[in-house]
């Protein structure tokens, strides 16, 4: 999964979905709990077989794309 923090447009669509993001009130942002930075303001983790489910609706729910999931190096949200 990647998460493109400056794409987020706070509308905390996410957070409803999955309780690995959280609010992040002051930056206007959602936050993405036990990832990486992987570039400036990219941020990457793996998704717990137990929470595919919860990570892909939080990616669909995204009006601003900022959520991306992979399976096997495969683009499949959005």
């Amino acid at each position: 999964m990647e998460y493109d923090y400056m794409a987020c447009g706070g509308w905390f669509q996410c957070v409803q979905k999955w309780d690995e993001f959280t609010m992040n009130l002051p930056e206007g942002k959602a936050d993405l709990a036990n990832s990486d930075q992987r570039d400036d303001d990219v941020f990457v983790r793996e998704i717990p077989s137990d929470a595919v489910e919860e990570a892909i609706a939080a990616a669909e729910s995204c009006p601003a794309d900022a959520i991306v999931i992979y399976d096997d190096g495969e683009q499949i949200v959005p």
